[in-house]
């Protein structure tokens, strides 16, 4: 089993930078998958950013990239996602997830998840 417990998010004024932090607890994350994901009211959940645990590789979601930027610290078995240059349309629960297997593709399969953080950016 692995727990994911998310915190950092909060309300910030567009144009503005919130950072996500996702800690890990219960397994080490080697040959993990770890992303973060959102979901906007009345909206579907959607794939941000991911981060292969092992190797480091990444991927984002064309409507963040050049925005955001995921990392992890093996060290504190952490996983943060760094969010600038905010837009309302960024506004939505943030969660983070893990998936056993860092091989395929980024955005699916994972079975750990937080329980989310809100992000709110006003306009």
């Amino acid at each position: 089993q692995v727990q994911l417990v998310e915190s950092g998010g909060g309300l910030v004024q567009a144009g503005g930078s919130l950072r996500l932090n996702c800690a890990a607890s219960g397994r080490t994350l080697s040959n993990y998958n770890m992303g973060w994901f959102r979901q906007a009211p009345g909206k579907e959940r959607e794939i941000v950013a991911a981060i292969r645990w092992s190797g480091g590789s990444t991927f984002y979601a064309d409507s963040v990239k050049g925005r955001f930027s995921i990392s992890r610290d093996k060290a504190k078995n952490t996983v943060s996602l760094q969010m600038n240059s905010l837009k309302f349309e960024d506004t939505a629960v943030y969660y983070c997830a893990a998936r056993f297997g860092d091989v395929g593709n980024y955005y699916s399969g994972y079975n750990y998840w937080g329980r989310g953080t809100q992000v709110t950016v006003s306009s």
